[in-house]
């Protein structure tokens, strides 16, 4: 059964982007322009591993994090985010891994693939 990835940013070119490459590695990918709508997705759909941004409209991925952890402790959440200054924040040490976006997804795709095996 393919495992299933929630993709939470707002910029539609970088959901897009991502559900194309990591549908090409054989996952089902889900996707949330905002924090709130991913709350509720991963409610209904129960994806294996949500990747998050920080910067959104609404409540910033940080919020969100804490928020998933109350609700599903053990679902794997990468942060990807533009901004390498935040992953010396002290809430971002709640994510399982923190990778900064580029144009390259090789780091993001090699995490995910570290993560998911290892749940198996």
């Amino acid at each position: 059964m393919k495992k299933k990835i929630l993709v939470v940013d707002d910029e539609k070119n970088i959901r897009l982007l991502l559900q194309e490459e990591l549908t090409d590695e054989g996952y089902d990918v889900i996707m949330a322009d905002r924090g709130e709508t991913a709350l509720k997705m991963i409610e209904e759909e129960k994806p294996d591993l949500v990747t998050l941004d920080i910067k959104m409209p609404g409540e910033d991925g940080l919020s969100i994090l804490r928020k998933i952890r109350e609700i599903e402790y053990d679902l794997p959440v990468i942060i990807c985010s533009a901004y390498s200054v935040y992953k010396s924040d002290f809430s971002a040490v709640a994510a399982d891994h923190y990778v900064v976006k580029s144009s390259d997804f090789d780091e993001l795709k090699t995490k995910i693939k570290e993560i998911l095996s290892y749940e198996t």
